[in-house]
């Protein structure tokens, strides 16, 4: 059938203290298939599902330098939701960040290992996509970027423009995933990459086959002998395939 966006994955110092951050900061439950990794998702919630883009929180020897290439923004319903949000957010161990955003109604903050993310001002598009409203990556042509990412997965491409790019789910529900235009795009992807997972029953060889078809290549990131296969888009954004289920 196609691929589908089923969560995000961040390497860390400490898995389980940033694992914990995220539930707090989204409201959600952790578990653990094993040493190392936190998996970060909403309460009484049948993995995967449309309904939400979870948190993976993985261990690793020595994180690179933080790029602030991809990252998260959340969702808010009101001034006073956005208010209490950030207090909240930054009693849980968060920062706040200057990206040059000015005077802009969202929040710039960082997570407790330095992860960039945002609190956004409230927005009638974001109004019923949970707490993230947008899986958001830095790119240089957000045109090919809406392209690759429209026909190597089921996700619909909603608007795309020189500048923005913004896919959902098939089934319209939970958060976006974004591509922004930025002058500077940085070299390294950083500490942040997107899993995909095929349907139930369908071979993961020819789904790895399709992106690969539409100019993805094959990204070597230690992974090792797993049985999930790393690639990435062409402008190196870094995404695994993993096992139908």
């Amino acid at each position: 059938m196609a691929l589908r966006l089923v969560q995000v994955n961040f390497k860390a110092r400490d898995d389980s203290a940033l694992g914990q951050f995220w539930a707090d900061a989204l409201g959600w439950g952790v578990s653990s298939e094993g040493p190392g990794v936190t998996n970060v998702e909403p309460l009484d919630f049948t993995w995967p599902d449309p309904i939400a883009v979870c948190v993976d929180v993985v261990t690793v020897p020595d994180p690179e330098t933080v790029a602030y290439r991809a990252h998260l923004d959340l969702a808010t319903t009101s001034e006073a939701h956005h208010a209490e949000l950030v207090a909240r957010l930054l009693e849980l161990g968060a920062r706040t960040a200057d990206v040059g955003q000015g005077d802009a109604p969202r929040t710039v903050l960082t997570d407790p290992e330095g992860n960039l993310f945002r609190v956004l001002e409230p927005r009638t598009i974001y109004r019923d996509t949970g707490p993230i409203a947008a899986v958001v990556i830095s790119c240089a042509d957000p045109r090919d970027m809406a392209r690759f990412w429209s026909e190597a997965t089921d996700w619909t491409l909603h608007e795309v423009t020189d500048d923005h790019a913004r896919l959902r789910s098939s089934a319209g529900v939970g958060p976006y995933l974004e591509f922004v235009r930025t002058s500077a795009v940085k070299a390294v992807c950083g500490r942040v990459h997107l899993d995909l997972m095929p349907y139930p029953g369908d071979d993961q060889a020819a789904e790895v086959a399709r992106p690969r078809a539409l100019g993805a290549t094959v990204a070597d990131v230690g992974q090792g002998d797993v049985p999930w296969v790393c690639l990435a888009d062409s402008e190196g954004n870094e995404f695994c395939v993993l096992t139908p289920g």
